[in-house]
């Protein structure tokens, strides 16, 4: 299994995950509007792991510009799809992943990665990556299901059952001090950490990280 495989994953999934609701709506507006007000009009930002470009569409015109990007290209093509008759301008989509989008020596003031960190095969190195993309003192904003914290059941037999099936994709396991900790040692100072889960702890802690 590789990250080819990954996009295949994702590329066959993607009309099922397009008609998907949000599972937790109150935790995704409190999230949308704490991303919302860390960003400046004048800011320049990357979105890795757009999907099929919800997010994208409800923060980009609040910034100078933005990128959505999926490593899937059925995901960007269904978020061309959903937002062609009603157009933001300099949101623009790609499908790419944030090791590729380093060799063009494009900052960005701010990163989002939502959903994304726990499914890339190389936490360090696309954490090397984001913290090469982000602009002097740029902000990285995720908010990542940790799986290492949760329950040993769905670690340990649940995702792996998915998987070997086809269910589920690539999940890597790690809790939210491992991750914090990924981040220090890259550079990044960890400005907050929040529990935007509307009922309890859901183990997607937000995190807002600054580069040094």
């Amino acid at each position: 299994m590789n990250t080819a495989s990954d996009a295949r994953f994702w590329d066959r999934t993607s009309r099922r995950y397009a008609r998907g609701a949000i599972a937790d709506p109150a935790g995704y507006e409190r999230t949308l509007e704490r991303t919302r007000a860390l960003l400046l009009p004048d800011d320049r930002v990357l979105e890795l792991g757009c999907g099929t470009g919800t997010t994208a569409f409800r923060l980009a015109g609040d910034v100078r510009d933005y990128l959505a990007t999926d490593i899937s290209a059925e995901m960007i093509a269904i978020s061309r799809e959903r937002y062609a008759a009603d157009l933001v301008p300099h949101l623009a989509f790609r499908t790419s992943v944030a090791e590729t989008l380093v060799a063009e020596c494009v900052q960005y003031d701010a990163v989002l990665a939502f959903n994304y960190l726990h499914l890339v095969r190389d936490l360090s190195g696309t954490l090397s990556s984001i913290h090469a993309l982000l602009a002097s003192r740029g902000l990285f904003i995720s908010k990542t299901p940790c799986v290492g914290d949760m329950n040993p059941l769905v670690r340990l037999a649940l995702l792996p059952a998915m998987r070997a099936v086809g269910l589920a994709p690539y999940a890597a396991s790690f809790g939210v001090a491992d991750l914090c900790q990924y981040m220090r040692l890259v550079g990044f100072d960890i400005l907050a950490t929040e529990n935007h889960a509307t009922a309890g702890n859901d183990n997607r802690p937000y995190i807002v990280a600054r580069k040094r």
